[in-house]
């Protein structure tokens, strides 16, 4: 049974939402009357191919908004307040820190709907003329860390980094810091690297979690790392362009770009559908929407926009087929229900 929302905090949000008056010149939102989504460039190309689906379906409501900025970014503008004047949906590539739940707590944003709507791969790639660079998550830390062994990283080539690799220059084409995508790098890929050189620091992980990050996730910023904004594809063309340099991205656009990129084997395990899925590729990791539940019947078909989602990506649906890796059954159930019950989120088990 689908929790409603109460008589009081409708109308109170329907009014917000349903303004006669074009506040925009003193920062307001006046009337909305379709959706707005923000977030991950990851998420993006899953969200607006439900809002094209969701028009289609549903043509007597606007087609809604999608706007990509990075998962960070996106969370600030999300957790800014509830009403007209903000977006409905983030889209994530990460789960949402303590942090940014705290931020939106503090903001009156105390209803938020958790959905996990699929898998992704972190993925590593180069062009097909590339040197078939082939790493274990060791050899991305030490090529990538901003301090390894407590040192600036002085690394120029692949091979000062691990002699078996080919003496070119380190360039790595990635997301900026706003970006889900490069905190689940550092995170996943990255975190793996150092503690496989460092075992103790997974002491300073529970201990001094401040000490670790800079030690295990922070960058390096001298140019081996380059920032190439929010947009996915222009990695993609940057590597078509240069040969020798490294790409990262989430896995769908190495899927949509199959003649021109190849993945770059991490452990020895390829990016591909079934080792994302299956868990062994080392760069897997859930996505999710985030939905406020204090606008699910308040923004003109909000609610339908997200049930829509819901059966969009189950194995052999229009998400995978644009790239998304099905979660399990177990976990694509728990996410229905969420959607189907309007359950919240307690923050409790974020980091």
């Amino acid at each position: 049974m689908r929790v409603k929302l109460g008589t009081v905090a409708a109308s109170a949000l329907a009014l917000a939402l349903a303004g006669c008056n074009d506040q925009a010149a003193s920062n307001g939102a006046g009337s909305r009357d379709q959706i707005r989504v923000v977030g991950s460039s990851t998420v993006y190309p899953f969200t607006t191919l439900v809002a094209e689906q969701f028009r289609t379906q549903n043509a007597t409501f606007k087609a809604p908004v999608v706007e990509q900025g990075g998962t960070g970014a996106g969370a600030k503008l999300f957790c800014e307040g509830v009403g007209a004047a903000h977006p409905d949906i983030l889209d994530a590539s990460r789960r949402l820190t303590a942090s940014e739940y705290k931020s939106c707590s503090d903001n009156n944003v105390n209803r938020i709907m958790e959905v996990q709507i699929g898998l992704d791969g972190i993925t590593l790639a180069e062009s097909t003329n590339g040197p078939k660079l082939q790493l274990v998550p060791a050899d991305i830390y030490m090529a990538l860390a901003a301090n390894p062994k407590g040192q600036p990283n002085a690394s120029k080539t692949w091979k000062d980094v691990n002699p078996t690799l080919p003496a070119i220059p380190i360039q790595v084409y990635g997301p900026p810091s706003t970006s889900g995508t490069r905190d689940a790098f550092a995170e996943i890929l990255m975190e793996r690297g150092c503690l496989a050189i460092y075992p103790d620091s997974l002491k300073m992980r529970e201990k001094e979690p401040a000490k670790f990050k800079k030690l295990c996730h922070e960058i390096r910023s001298d140019g081996a790392w380059v920032d190439a904004g929010e947009n996915d594809n222009l990695i993609v063309q940057k590597l078509r362009s240069n040969s020798n340099a490294v790409g990262v991205f989430g896995y769908s656009y190495l899927e949509q770009n199959p003649t021109t990129l190849v993945g770059v084997p991490i452990g020895g395990v390829l990016p591909s559908y079934e080792t994302i899925a299956s868990g062994r590729y080392p760069g897997s990791r859930p996505l999710f929407i985030y939905v406020k539940k204090a606008h699910l019947d308040a923004v003109p078909g909000l609610r339908k926009f997200v049930e829509l989602y819901a059966t969009m990506w189950d194995p052999n649906g229009p998400l995978t087929k644009r790239g998304l890796i099905p979660a399990s059954a177990e976990t694509r159930a728990a996410a229905k229900k969420i959607v189907e019950d309007g359950t919240t989120m307690d923050g409790t088990t974020l980091n």
